[in-house]
């Protein structure tokens, strides 16, 4: 055959550079530091001091790295806002330079340290199971009967965890009494603790009720997923004695009054600040197993949703598995109409979205097409 004159050139994306190095036959610790070259990260800084600002775009510099500033940090304005342009390499020797510097530079260093060297967790599949007549998903509203049988339903279709819970905080709906609420589980958990259920999955209850959290965790739940972040001092103890974990979500007002017209100055900025201020107070009671869910449909609307998805990475500074759960949720029919029965299509691809870019427990309506996509991607992951 006659040798083709055709030069063949194909375009590698960051997340398979490792892979075509290795191809090369480089060794591991030169494929290591050459990845880290081939990824650029890039950090929004909010008021910085000028000086600091100057310094920092100085040093960037010297790196090769960039940073850049509005025209008026020349002008001698005491605060400006600064984009950080650095490939992941560089990042650790930025750092070491910010910390020998004055003014905010060695508070940015310690800001910027935590996003280096994030843990990467597990995918898991969270499925869940409302004890609730008024559900905003219809098929996912069991009785008693029906909910035993979903469980061994998602047990059998691979579940890593089974989220159960009795009080609906679809938009606009009231805090459940809390006899009400056991009076839902009751049964449930009963039939969970007899026929040891825990020790077929891991159990997480849905409920801001200390009397529902105590008795599921008596009924083997390893997870209190408390939608008002422990607000109840009662949770916080219960947590505290048990050390479970705990998932903590952020939401704007209440399920009554949390859709009518969520403002935000900036979502991602307010989300971390609570996330950082609750991790900063739970710890200091001794609740350090944590989960972090930026809340989805809670107080936001769609576009904060979808910001929140794109985003999610910026919360893996945490070092704490992040939840996503946007299955069927009204931002999947803002975009494309369609009513919750419609929208699995959506909820699959917000979800795979979301574990690009660090999710790592997705709450989901849908076990089995779930664990078909994660399925994909990792096989896509491997090519």
């Amino acid at each position: 055959m006659r040798e083709s004159n055709m030069l063949n050139l194909v375009k590698i994306m960051p997340k398979d550079i490792a892979s075509y190095l290795s191809s090369l036959g480089c060794e591991k610790g030169g494929v290591r530091i050459m990845q880290q070259k081939a990824q650029i990260e890039f950090f929004f800084i909010k008021d910085l001091k000028t000086p600091a600002a100057l310094i920092l775009k100085q040093e960037a510099l010297s790196l090769g790295a960039e940073v850049a500033l509005p025209k008026e940090a020349i002008l001698g304005i005491k605060k400006v806002d600064a984009i950080l342009i650095i490939t992941r390499n560089l990042l650790p020797i930025l750092i070491q330079k910010c910390k020998q510097q004055p003014f905010d530079l060695k508070q940015l260093a310690m800001q910027l340290q935590r996003h280096i060297h994030t843990p990467i967790f597990s995918a898991q599949i969270m499925g869940v199971i409302n004890l609730t007549p008024d559900s905003f998903y219809l098929q996912s509203r069991c009785n008693t009967q029906e909910a035993i049988e979903r469980i061994y339903q998602f047990i059998d279709e691979g579940a890593d965890i089974i989220d159960i819970g009795a009080a609906s905080s679809r938009p606009g709906s009231a805090w459940l009494e809390e006899e009400e609420e056991l009076e839902r589980v009751r049964e449930v958990f009963y039939a969970i603790k007899s026929e040891n259920i825990a020790a077929k999955v891991a159990l997480s209850v849905d409920t801001y009720s200390p009397k529902v959290a105590e008795l599921a965790l008596e009924s083997g739940f390893s997870i209190l997923n408390d939608i008002t972040a422990l607000r109840h001092s009662r949770m916080v103890q219960i947590a505290v004695a048990t050390q479970c974990k705990v998932i903590l979500m952020h939401m704007q007002n209440n399920p009554k009054n949390m859709q009518d017209c969520p403002h935000y100055d900036n979502v991602l900025e307010e989300v971390d600040a609570f996330f950082a201020d609750k991790i900063q107070s739970l710890n200091a009671e001794g609740i350090t197993n944590l989960i972090l869910d930026v809340g989805i449909g809670f107080g936001k609307s769609y576009e904060h949703n979808f910001s929140l998805i794109a985003h999610l990475s910026n919360f893996q500074a945490y070092r704490l598995p992040l939840l996503v759960g946007a299955s069927r949720k009204s931002m999947i029919g803002a975009v494309y109409p369609s009513e919750p029965e419609e929208r699995l299509p959506g909820s699959l691809i917000l979800h795979a979205e979301a574990l690009e870019h660090g999710a790592s427990i997705i709450r989901c309506h849908d076990v089995k097409e779930h664990k078909q996509m994660l399925a994909i991607k990792q096989a896509l992951r491997r090519v």
